[in-house]
């Protein structure tokens, strides 16, 4: 098996010494860090995830922060959803856009105060276009990345974990709010969300220093409850529908393609850069979409390029994210398929590397 070559161009996180010391088998690089992907195999990983509680070294999710009074003002223009009821202590999925309409990023947004937000951001280097965005405009901002490192806390056990160490006041943050917690006397961002479907937090630790004291802590206080380190699954996210930036989608494909359209106001989000084309695109409706798929026979192999999907030679569609489900006892799957055949029931041929396999569309994904 190959290795990565560590360099000062893969950065490590201020979790990695734990993480080592956890077993962690496998990396990818994500926004240049390093992001477990495997710890014991992906399918203990997902079943542990499924039923006890996981610490998550999520710090590749960077922070692209914008504080001045145009921050408010910068945030829309990157996004077609309408931001101006969001409050305080909100967060919000936001699809980034480019002046096509095309997909740049799928971030949450942190609305810090009136004049300050985080981007938390996906994989690729939204810095830059944001601070092209301000620059070109003249907008009274200051765009940085700041020394903020998210940890994850995600599975059935994370209030109990949470509550131990920063106080049961934590169980109370509602969905995709956050509030502000103490520990060891710094004030830190928890929020209740996180790239899984069993329920956790995102804890924004700011300040690289205080990484490991909390990763232990937190290692401490859960011992009962069978608290191991993780990462995101594979298998988990498939069956819950959580798209990949970059790999289910990039930026040749619309939020609409993307099943993002909710998340855009095109009528009301005054001043995205995206608006006239997601206009057009939302008056004439996509021609491909993201759906779930499910495909026959036994366990696929990894699915690291896209597979093409084709009826009667004819290409519809790729598969971008595939994995044998135990739970499901299927292999589940995330595709990009075209208008004529993405209704549920429709079959279709998957150009797999072991061989063409049927497959078809799902009403909705598993969980």
């Amino acid at each position: 098996m190959a290795l990565l070559s560590p360099s000062h161009r893969l950065r490590r996180t201020p979790f990695s010494e734990g993480v080592e010391a956890a077993g962690v088998k496998a990396y990818t690089v994500y926004n240049h860090m390093l992001l477990p992907t495997v710890f014991r195999s992906p399918e203990e990983d997902y079943r542990h995830l499924k039923e006890a509680v996981q610490v998550w070294d999520v710090s590749c999710e960077r922070q692209v922060e914008l504080r001045g009074p145009d921050s408010g003002r910068l945030m829309q223009m990157l996004t077609p959803r309408d931001l101006r009821g969001m409050t305080v202590g909100q967060c919000y999925y936001v699809p980034i856009v480019d002046e096509t309409g095309g997909m740049l990023n799928d971030p949450v947004a942190v609305k810090l105060a009136e004049d300050r937000w985080w981007i938390s951001i996906a994989d690729s280097d939204l810095l830059y276009w944001v601070k092209a965005i301000a620059h070109g405009w003249r907008l009274d901002v200051l765009v940085d990345e700041p020394d903020v490192s998210p940890l994850g806390v995600q599975g059935p056990k994370a209030d109990d974990l949470m509550a131990r160490v920063f106080g049961d006041g934590v169980r109370d943050v509602r969905f995709f709010r956050y509030g502000i917690f103490d520990f060891q006397g710094r004030d830190m961002v928890i929020a209740r969300s996180g790239y899984s479907k069993q329920g956790g937090f995102e804890i924004y630790v700011e300040g690289g220093d205080i990484g490991m004291p909390l990763w232990n802590a937190l290692f401490e206080a859960g011992k009962d409850l069978d608290v191991h380190a993780g990462c995101p699954n594979l298998i988990e996210r498939i069956e819950g529908g959580l798209l990949s930036y970059g790999n289910d989608m990039n930026s040749n494909n619309t939020p609409h393609e993307c099943g993002l359209g909710k998340f855009c106001n095109t009528h009301t989000a005054i001043g995205c850069v995206g608006r006239d084309a997601l206009l057009r695109v939302a008056k004439e409706g996509p021609v491909q979409k993201i759906c779930p798929v499910e495909i026959d026979g036994p366990r696929v192999p990894v699915c690291d390029r896209w597979w093409p999907v084709t009826v009667d030679g004819t290409r519809i569609g790729r598969i971008s994210s595939a994995a044998w489900s135990p739970d499901f006892d299927t292999n589940v799957a995330i595709g990009m398929i075209r208008m004529t055949h993405w209704d549920a029931g429709t079959e279709f041929d998957v150009d797999t590397p072991d061989g063409t396999r049927r497959a078809r569309v799902r009403s909705g994904f598993w969980s």
